[in-house]
């Protein structure tokens, strides 16, 4: 699996998605494994490209029962706009008043205008146990779509005991 983990479970936090509705991680979960991707803003280069590489994730991620979120500090009306020009089908989570951003501890230091997340990207299992983490302050430290995929793929043998096809 991927980057050792150093947090064993995320909280079950409420936002606002996109949209201003408010939704929370276990309900975007639902029964299967989850990416949780936090990201400093449209605005910056790295996240626009790491962008296009979930954007190309998200059929298999659709197919294969699993759900991806991105969680940043801009308002829903920004975050509606980005998720509509990336051609993202999934949820954006809105923490403008960085609650969860304190709560995680996932305060971009180096940024003090933008005040933004720290890019990070977790695989859960749908009860937030924390699969594996990638710390994507360097564009180098995020994943891979081909260590998404091993990830999810791990997580969901672990969730599902019919992974492996029945045989007669």
């Amino acid at each position: 699996m991927g980057m050792t983990a150093t947090r064993t479970s995320l909280p079950n936090v409420t936002l606002p998605d996109q949209s201003g509705d408010l939704r929370s991680l276990s309900e975007l979960a639902g029964e299967d494994p989850l990416v949780l991707q936090t990201f400093r803003g449209h605005w910056c280069p790295k996240e626009q490209r790491f962008f296009r590489r979930l954007v190309a994730l998200q059929d298999e991620l659709e197919v294969g029962y699993a759900r991806l979120v991105s969680l940043s500090v801009d308002p829903p009306a920004v975050n509606a706009a980005y998720r509509d020009g990336l051609g993202a089908r999934w949820t954006f989570l809105c923490d403008e008043e960085r609650r969860v951003q304190r709560e995680l501890a996932l305060r971009e230091t180096t940024d003090t205008y933008h005040d933004p997340y720290v890019p990070r990207v977790f695989v859960l299992f749908p009860d937030l146990t924390v699969v594996s983490e990638y710390d994507g302050y360097w564009f180098w430290g995020r994943p891979t779509l081909d260590d998404l995929v091993r990830d999810l793929r791990e997580a969901t043998r672990r969730l599902r005991p019919d992974f492996a096809a029945p045989t007669a």
